[in-house]
């Protein structure tokens, strides 16, 4: 398929398939300008914005440095499926004529002398 750039995308022309990123809801969290963000990373702020539109998917050693820059695990960064948006992740909103995400149960309590006290007389 031809994109409004009139290139193939990536995923349907035989390429890898396209990787789906945070990267400018974490670059602007942070206050970070695609130039920051790129001197930080060690490559050209164009490449920035290729990685935020999809247009180029990084190599693993771009992506270790985009992890370790934003301080959190790669596949929070990328995904090959497309990212729910934060305020879904976060706080369980859905989009309207979605069905809600099931709720988190209550995890089980670690042991500690004040659980066993509260049990224990």
């Amino acid at each position: 398929m031809v994109g409004k750039e009139g290139r193939e995308s990536a995923s349907e022309g035989g390429g890898p398939p396209r990787l789906h990123n945070r990267i400018p809801v974490l670059r602007a969290e942070r206050g970070l300008s695609r130039q920051a963000l790129a001197d930080l990373v060690g490559v050209n702020h164009q490449t920035v914005g290729y990685l935020e539109r999809g247009d180029y998917n990084p190599s693993l050693e771009l992506a270790l440095r985009l992890s370790e820059v934003f301080g959190l695990p790669i596949e929070a960064i990328f995904s090959r499926r497309p990212l729910r948006p934060m305020s879904e992740e976060l706080y369980g909103r859905q989009r309207p004529g979605e069905a809600p995400p099931p709720a988190p149960g209550p995890g089980p309590r670690p042991e500690t002398e004040e659980t066993v006290s509260e049990v224990r007389p």
